[in-house]
């Protein structure tokens, strides 16, 4: 056998050595990052600062990809009780519809109107952290929840906000409440709701989880928010559409101070709310992004008092986040800016829709 033939064996066995050593050195190194990783987290959930602990905890129950962190370092209990302080602050009532007077005759009360015929506009707000986009809708008749099914079942995956606006020719949209999420890529995320979901006066979904909010309009088209909602609940108060997340953030004009002091995290958020004289008040705020960190409830409640709220409360939010308008070209535009990561908008089983004008 000739000298060329003998090294050949030996040249791969060094490649082979070499690419094995590599590896374990990569191995290693993860491994040490990993447990200094989870040396930090156990610092922070279970050191002398619970403010540090609670402002940690809720922003990675609001990640879909981390939820399931913080209850393996304190507990499901202790997240429990830390995600229920924010609704602590408020009464167990609904909002009062009283606080809404939307003029029968439609006409508005000022020329606030004058240069958007469609009545609808989108402005933008920037806060230290964060890029927001208010859209704001001057009849709240042309807002209706909108399911990705009317039967609902896991089977059946959710659908995309961006394919859904386009069959209902929507005028805009906004991402809805909470929905199943394990945290994995299963077609079953997404395809079924939690809580309460209410459409067109139906009830759609009922699976009696607890949820620290819910938002619906009502048959007059005045926005309701409790910090629970039963199907009774809703049939008496004669909610036409809405759906379950929190929390609260707004109710009669009073601030949920809970919600406002905790420690809930920089984060993209969704939010809805209602002037006193109709006006419907859509939020999505940026998160996540090199330019725009994210919210906090404090900078939502912010923004929504800014607005003139009476009640206004917190939807979905984390990667579910967006927002989308129709154009004067009839081409629908995201007026958000979603995350780099995302292709696409999640498969999600409920969005609040408006109506274009040729639809009343």
């Amino acid at each position: 056998m000739s000298e060329g033939k003998r090294t050949a064996p030996k040249k791969a066995r060094r490649v082979l050595r070499w690419l094995w050593r590599t590896l374990l050195a990569i191995l290693s190194v993860a491994a040490v990052l990993v447990a200094g990783l989870c040396m930090i987290l156990d610092e922070v959930f279970n050191g002398p600062s619970e403010t540090a602990r609670n402002r940690l905890t809720m922003s990675l129950l609001e990640a879909s990809a981390t939820k399931w962190v913080p209850a393996v370092f304190i507990g499901a209990d202790t997240v429990d009780q830390i995600q229920a302080k924010v609704a602590a602050g408020l009464p167990d009532e609904q909002s009062d519809p009283t606080q809404v007077v939307i003029r029968a005759d439609g006409i508005p009360d000022s020329d606030e109107w004058a240069d958007c015929p469609e009545g609808l506009r989108v402005e933008e707000v920037h806060g230290d952290t964060y890029n927001a986009y208010v859209m704001l809708v001057q009849d709240p008749s042309r807002l209706y929840l909108c399911p990705s099914s009317r039967s609902y079942s896991r089977s059946k995956p959710g659908t995309r906000i961006t394919r859904q606006i386009e069959t209902e020719r929507a005028a805009a949209a906004i991402n809805g409440g909470a929905f199943f999420d394990n945290g994995t890529i299963s077609p079953e995320v997404g395809s079924v709701p939690c809580g309460l979901v209410v459409s067109q006066g139906d009830i759609l979904w009922n699976d009696g989880s607890s949820y620290n909010g819910f938002a619906g309009f009502n048959e007059d088209d005045i926005l309701v928010v409790s910090k629970k909602m039963s199907a009774k609940e809703a049939e008496e108060a004669r909610i036409r559409d809405g759906c379950c997340y929190g929390p609260v953030l707004i109710m009669n004009s009073a601030v949920n101070e809970e919600a406002y002091n905790t420690n809930s995290g920089y984060n993209p958020r969704t939010a809805i709310g209602q002037r006193a004289d109709g006006t419907v008040i859509l939020l999505c705020i940026d998160g996540r992004q090199a330019g725009s960190l994210g919210a906090t409830y404090a900078d939502i409640i912010d923004v929504m008092v800014e607005y003139g709220a009476v009640n206004a409360c917190n939807l979905d939010g984390g990667s579910s986040t967006v927002m989308l308008l129709r154009d004067e070209e009839g081409q629908v535009q995201t007026v958000n800016n979603v995350s780099l990561l995302q292709e696409e908008p999640r498969r999600m089983p409920t969005f609040f829709m408006v109506r274009p004008l040729d639809k009343e």
